[in-house]
């Protein structure tokens, strides 16, 4: 330290605290920059996702409109179909057929197919409410289609037996069946439905209907939102599926006569139930109960749609009743179906 003059000492190190002073001072500001561009940026993110989610939230709003009209549509062609001779026609001519909508920014896609050649898997109930019991008619023609798909017999017992049992309302299990019991030592435990299945896939939360089963068993089984035993359009029925005829005929008739039976259907369709079981191969089978269970026209349509849509894409199906001249939404879904 250096004496001034008067005495005074001179601090040498002044100006270095003065000037690390400084230096914390720009890093300071320097701090709150580099915090301020992150704020900045972040608010910017949110302003940019939160404008991409309304947009996204438009679109999808206005594709689901485009599903809705494309449903009009449906409607307006069934009734044409069933007000024309070409009800009686086979399915094939228009059942499963892409209709394709150009729109602005996309394209609508909607196929509508005949869904009255399944067995409905809700006729091996009976009743109403919340009071189901077992029907044994249906419970037999499950077992009937299960055994002609190549299911043991021993085996397709053990599944009607649990398919009832998912259905009805009580908890005393069949022969083979299974109840709440069964279902709560699954992982993720579970109870019984005790009610109508809403759609077939339910199948796999079922006591013995794995993938593999179920896959085999789809294209011939359907859920309606009755217990009513199904009727079959017998015009819209493919060779593959001859197996349902066996199953109303109770094994009268055989897989390879079903089918030679497909086969031999006029050009434009049976007229009539009663000219379809005028047919020579038909003539000596005994009476069976699945007689009255026979159709010439759809009843129920399935109806899938994709939507293409500036940047969404969406999806819907639906299944549709025409019952007394008019066209009835049965079921919605904002999923394919199966």
């Amino acid at each position: 330290m250096v004496a001034a003059a008067g005495g005074r000492p001179l601090n040498r190190h002044r100006p270095n605290i003065s000037h690390r002073q400084d230096g914390v001072a720009l890093l300071t500001v320097l701090l709150l920059v580099a915090v301020m561009a992150v704020l900045v940026m972040s608010v910017l993110d949110d302003i940019r996702f939160g404008l991409r989610r309304a947009s996204n939230a438009q679109s999808m709003a206005q594709a689901r409109w485009y599903a809705m009209g494309a449903e009009t549509l449906a409607r307006t062609r069934i009734e044409q179909l069933m007000a024309s001779p070409a009800a009686t026609a086979p399915a094939s001519e228009w059942s499963g057929r892409p209709m394709v909508f150009p729109i602005e920014h996309g394209l609508i896609q909607a196929q509508l197919a005949d869904a009255s050649t399944c067995f409905n898997l809700n006729s091996v109930a009976e009743g109403a409410g919340d009071l189901w019991q077992r029907r044994e008619r249906g419970a037999r023609e499950f077992d009937t289609l299960l055994r002609e798909l190549g299911i043991p017999a021993h085996r397709s017992a053990a599944l009607v037996d649990a398919l009832v049992d998912w259905i009805d309302s009580d908890q005393s299990p069949g022969p083979e069946g299974a109840e709440d019991e069964t279902y709560a030592r699954h992982r993720g435990g579970y109870r019984t439905a005790g009610a109508l299945l809403a759609e077939p896939s339910e199948l796999r939360s079922i006591e013995g209907f794995d993938a593999e089963l179920y896959a085999r068993l789809r294209p011939y089984v359907c859920t309606h939102p009755t217990a009513d035993p199904s009727r079959i359009n017998v015009n819209a029925l493919r060779e593959d599926q001859a197996a349902l005829l066996v199953m109303l005929t109770d094994s009268a008739l055989d897989a390879a006569s079903a089918r030679r039976l497909i086969r031999a259907r006029p050009p434009s369709g049976w007229s009539s139930a009663d000219a379809f079981w005028a047919q020579p191969m038909l003539a000596g089978l005994p009476p069976r109960e699945g007689t009255g269970r026979i159709d010439v026209r759809p009843r129920f349509f399935s109806l899938d749609t994709r939507i293409e849509y500036a940047d969404a894409q969406f999806v819907s199906s639906a299944l549709l009743e025409y019952a007394a001249g008019r066209v009835h939404l049965v079921a919605r879904r904002w999923t394919l179906s199966e």
